[in-house]
């Protein structure tokens, strides 16, 4: 049978999908809706014009999952283009237009002359709800950030005293705000009845809360226009970010849940700075397969630790930050990194020492990251956990 490759350019509604043979001819062009039907004669018609080398596609989740699952299902050959390279192959194309069939031929055609493509494996079912687990955190994430920002301009805008005084990524302060949020209000129920309003809702030192806030009530005896209202909308933020937060905890514990199950769990875990929700997110960047790193450095390359270089003529040694890598996977590192300094005495010592060879802070938390990934991605190998103090291996 003719060998043929097939591109497709994914979208949320419909994909594209080019099919060409070995000299780069389209046999086939076509436009498909994102459902299984419509999915399934396409893999049929494809499938009758020859044999399928290999299909590229430019999404590895989201609209494209149904189409994923469908061609895994049935046995084929899946190869990922990021959008950035099929943009970039683009240019060595004629014409300067773009659309969907165009970019569907130009994936067909990279999957065709590519060797260095990344194959789409059917991920676990475990990783699976680990993404989307944590992708829902971040999002909720997002949103009490957004929240707080809001809360604290409208409190800023009535009470700034007091906006001043109030951590509002703690409950204390926020049980505070759903009760009281003008100066008025605060002075007129004075400390003691605040503090024992407080003490009932559970709140950890009420005395010092009620204190700070009635001190700032006292600095400021004029209402200024719209406080009314704007005190409403406080109040409404400030149940808000209470709601969030605790959604935020129930996430958590479902992400633990299903971070503990994994095979892998206990050797990421046992890495200083790392626990159940960057081990989570680690788990959903890597997909929880080593093999798709062939050695530290392809890890440590994903992950954006490790510099790329960029050399040209006579100038050598160019090392510069690379552009193309995981942020996600980047933030597990560096943050783990962070929290190891102040837990571990071996990644103080190196941060330590790279401090004093003259690197900045920064420098010096990445130098580490990327040392945590060669130990990281050994303990995989290996299947254990991490000791301080390395075994040793008799001599033969």
């Amino acid at each position: 049978m003719t060998a043929i490759w097939a591109g497709i350019d994914a979208g949320k509604t419909h994909h594209h999908c080019v099919v060409i043979d070995d000299t780069g001819k389209r046999l086939l062009s076509r436009r498909v809706a994102n459902d299984e039907t419509e999915l399934l004669k396409l893999l049929g018609d494809v499938l009758a014009l020859g044999e399928v080398t290999a299909w590229g596609i430019d999404l590895a989740d989201g609209g494209a999952a149904l189409l994923i699952a469908v061609l895994v299902n049935h046995g084929q050959h899946l190869l990922y283009i990021p959008g950035r390279a099929v943009n970039r192959a683009s240019e060595g194309y004629r014409g300067d237009g773009k659309t969907d069939a165009k970019d569907a031929a130009i994936i067909a055609d990279q999957a065709r002359v590519r060797h260095d493509l990344t194959p789409l494996r059917p991920g676990e079912e475990l990783v699976t709800e680990l993404k989307v687990l944590t992708g829902h955190r971040r999002d909720l994430s997002d949103d009490r950030t957004r929240a707080i920002n809001r809360l604290r301009g409208h409190l800023t805008g009535i009470f700034p005293g007091l906006e001043r005084e109030l951590d509002l990524g703690n409950v204390g302060p926020l049980v505070l705000l759903t009760g009281y949020q003008t100066p008025a209000a605060i002075r007129r129920t004075g400390t003691n009845r605040l503090t024992t309003w407080l003490r009932n809702r559970k709140v950890r030192g009420a005395d010092q809360l009620a204190a700070k806030a009635v001190q700032a009530a006292e600095g400021q005896n004029t209402a200024v226009p719209g406080e009314k209202i704007t005190a409403q909308v406080v109040h409404t933020l400030a149940r808000e970010v209470m709601a969030l937060n605790a959604k935020i905890t129930e996430t958590d514990k479902l992400i633990e849940g299903r971070f503990r199950q994994h095979r892998h769990a206990e050797v990421i875990a046992s890495m200083p700075g790392i626990g159940p929700l960057l081990g989570a997110e680690f788990l959903a960047a890597t997909g929880g397969d080593m093999d798709a790193f062939d050695n530290a450095d392809r890890l440590a390359g994903f992950a954006g630790v490790a510099p790329a270089p960029r050399d040209s003529g006579k100038i050598s040694g160019n090392l510069h930050r690379p552009k193309r890598y995981s942020r996600r996977l980047q933030r597990v590192f560096y943050t783990s990194a962070l929290i190891s300094i102040r837990c571990c005495d071996e990644s103080r010592r190196f941060y330590d020492r790279k401090r004093a060879e003259g690197k900045r802070h920064t420098q010096a938390v990445l130098a580490l990251a990327r040392r945590r990934v060669n130990v990281l991605w050994a303990l995989l190998r290996d299947g254990r956990c991490y000791d301080p103090i390395p075994p040793v291996t008799p001599a033969a």
